[in-house]
This record gives structure tokens, sequence and C-alpha cells, in this order.
């Protein structure tokens, strides 16, 4: 069973995706802040990150550049309402699989998630 961590801080986010990747035989954690981010990541070492940028106190770009500092392993899937090329470019420089625009349909991130793990969900 693959782990997921999705980071967002709107609950409701969090909850929509936890429920559709727990569906589809995920172990789902949640963290709705960078802290608590960082935490889970360490203590669980999800093998994919569900990552909003734009977050209230550490940007998702800072968890980005924090979670591979320790492992450099964990893919990390971006997603932003931003399609700011200059944001995409540092994501992928600092190890990021894959950068989405919002809105984004689950099927796409599905597929995204599959993809980068090398499973068909």
């Amino acid at each position: 069973m693959y782990k997921l961590l999705v980071v967002d801080d709107e609950h409701d986010v969090c909850d929509f995706v936890k429920t559709f990747f727990k569906e589809r035989g995920f172990h789902v954690f949640t963290a709705l802040n960078g802290d608590e981010a960082l935490s889970i990541t360490k203590r669980e070492r999800p093998e994919m990150v569900l990552l909003d940028i734009k977050m209230k106190g550490m940007d998702g770009l800072a968890i980005l550049k924090h979670i591979k500092e320790f492992d450099r392993t964990i893919r990390i899937i971006m997603i932003s309402a931003l399609n700011d090329q200059e944001k995409m470019y540092e994501a992928y420089k600092l190890g990021a699989v894959e950068y989405i625009t919002k809105p984004l349909t689950l099927d796409y991130l599905e597929e995204a998630v599959g993809k980068n793990l090398k499973v068909k969900l």
C-alpha cells in the first residue's frame, strides 16, 4: 500500500483528495501547513506528496526544498492555481516530478500519481 501525503491549507481540499485516494487503496495523510507536512513526511516517509504552492506561512516551494534535503526519493507533485513559469521552473529545479495547475480533474490527478509511482490505478 502506497503512502500519500496531501498538503493544502484548505481543509476541504485535503479531505476530498484523501477520500479519493483512500478509495484507490492508498494510505493517505493530510497536512494543513508546512510544519505539519514536514513532521508527517519525516515520520511516515510517503512515496508521494501532493503539495499546494500557495499557503499561509511556509509556501509549497519551501516545503519541497526541506523535504528533498532529507529524502530525495519522495516524489512530489506541485499543485497551483498559478500558471507561473518561474515558479514551475523553480519547482522542477528543486526536485518536483510534476507541476499541475488548477482547476484540475481527479482523473488527471490520478493519472499523474499513477505515472509517477509507475502503477496502474
